[in-house]
């Protein structure tokens, strides 16, 4: 059989860390990067005598993220202890919302291989993170960091949807933006706070029933799962090829070789032995909460885009690129509440800032709303040019805030001459010098226009306004003799 026989079927599960101060159950920090153990207490430890108590904060976040998707909140859920053995789970359970999520079915939209099309949820529940098995701190013992254990997580579980590691990307780079729009969790899958496990089959192009799978788990990065749907595809092909058969199992991938290596033999849900948390009341979402955390909602990217389509005249591209975080749509609203072109401002937003931006990581952006709209109102107004404004006023700005666009681009000696009797003499003095490439010109190499407007810049200081310099050349080699105006009727 040809691997283009079979198809790919790609479910996707993504834990994402809530943006909580405290955890899920208990009032310790969840601050990154503590050092090990210092961020625990014996509820986190599951010492006997405690009681955990529920984070109304997480709650909050995780209702954001379910409307967000499209998902309908379920005002009645509860919490259940999943039990199993790990070293890193203090407790011998976790606490979770396996049979009872927070959110129930939904929907992302993502911009498919063969178009937009909607990759479905099947729910978005609330449960707390185990700790961290650290293998490289001691040659003979695995250490234990609990700093983790019960922090706040969303776990958003897809159907079977996804048919490539490309559409894959696609849907966690889309659900990256959301978490981060929200204020719902950072995204950042380095750090460990967003992480992605994947459900990957094969079945014969056009049958109903779905292959077994296989789970590769805890992945930290969109390229990773890209690369392991990919490869895990190719494995299980090639299983199929020889005639054998897929086990269900977990396993994992190493990004250096660019292949999966089995972990255990995969669990089912009655592993588990799921049972309701006796020490935890069922959640009660009113209805009043329900409707008070989805009005304060922020426009969302899809929203945001469409607007800018509307009612700035964007193009899709310029206006998709605008709502590409929040932080930037914001801005740009800022700009153009002063009265700023909007066209303007998405050029020198998603052009020079965004390039400074990219050469700065982790600055904030370089201008105030009102700078940026005084430097591209001067750019509009042809007091100085957009490559000066951009490549030496922009970085004179940034160095130095307190002063105007207008005063930096006179201390730099950049405001264009408009004052078209001297750049008529230039041009003059230009096209007197060039009479053959005048005539090559009136011959049909119109090409030359920007021979002669480069000179009369040189000879100017560079301070002649070019689209006025570019108008009055034109206008001289309308056809008649180079020095002299055309008669008057």
């Amino acid at each position: 059989m040809a691997p283009d026989s079979f198809e790919i079927v790609v479910g996707l599960e993504v834990h994402a860390q809530l943006l909580t101060q405290s955890k899920l159950f208990s009032p310790e920090s969840t601050a990154f990067g503590a050092a090990p153990n210092t961020q625990t207490s014996p509820i986190t430890l599951g010492h006997p005598g405690t009681l955990p108590r529920l984070n109304r904060k997480a709650v909050e976040l995780a209702l954001k993220m379910g409307m967000a998707c499209h998902c309908t909140p379920e005002p009645h859920s509860y919490f259940a202890r999943k039990n199993y053995f790990y070293p890193d789970l203090p407790k011998g359970y976790q606490i979770s919302q396996h049979r009872s999520p927070l959110c129930g079915p939904g929907w992302i939209r993502i911009a498919g291989e063969e178009g937009p099309r909607e990759i479905r949820i099947s729910r978005i529940h609330l449960e707390e993170d185990a700790g961290k098995s650290l293998h490289d701190q001691d040659p003979a013992f695995t250490c234990i960091d609990f700093n983790r254990a019960g922090i706040a997580l969303i776990e958003i579980v897809t159907e079977p949807d996804l048919r490539s590691g490309k559409e894959a990307a696609a849907y966690l780079t889309e659900l990256r933006r959301l978490v981060r729009w929200l204020g719902v969790c950072d995204g950042n899958m380095e750090e460990g706070s967003m992480r992605c496990d994947a459900n990957i089959s094969l079945r014969l192009k056009g049958a109903g029933d779905l292959g077994t799978k296989v789970e590769v788990k805890n992945m930290n990065s969109i390229r990773h799962v890209h690369k392991a749907i990919e490869a895990e595809a190719r494995r299980q092909f090639a299983i199929l090829e020889d005639g054998g058969l897929v086990c269900q199992e977990t396993r994992s991938f190493d990004a250096g070789k660019g292949e999966s290596f089995p972990m255990r033999v995969k669990e089912t849900a009655d592993d588990y032995r799921y049972f309701p948390d006796p020490d935890l009341a069922p959640l009660y979402c009113s209805p009043s909460w329900l409707e008070e955390i989805r009005s304060a909602m922020p426009e969302l990217p899809e929203a945001r885009t469409e607007r800018y389509r509307a009612s700035c005249g964007l193009s899709a591209y310029d206006a998709r690129g605008l709502a590409e975080d929040r932080e930037t749509g914001d801005y740009f609203d800022s700009v153009i509440s002063l009265g700023a072109d909007p066209k303007a401002i998405a050029n020198w937003i998603l052009g020079p800032v965004k390039s400074w931006l990219n050469e700065h990581p982790g600055s904030v952006l370089p201008l105030s709303a009102s700078r940026l709209a005084e430097l591209s109102g001067l750019v509009l107004g042809g007091t100085i040019s957009f490559s000066a404004a951009s490549a030496r006023v922009l970085p004179e700005l940034v160095r130095n805030p307190d002063k105007t666009p207008v005063q930096v681009a006179q201390s730099l000696n950049l405001i264009q001459d408009r004052d078209q009797d001297r750049i008529g003499v230039l041009v003059d003095q230009v096209l007197g010098e060039m009479k053959d490439k005048v005539l090559e010109y009136r011959k049909g190499k119109k090409g030359l226009i920007g021979l002669f407007l480069g000179e009369v810049m040189k000879k100017s200081g560079g301070n002649a306004d070019p689209r006025l310099t570019r108008e009055m050349l034109e206008k001289k080699l309308g056809g008649y003799p180079v020095g002299r105006s055309p008669k008057k009727n």
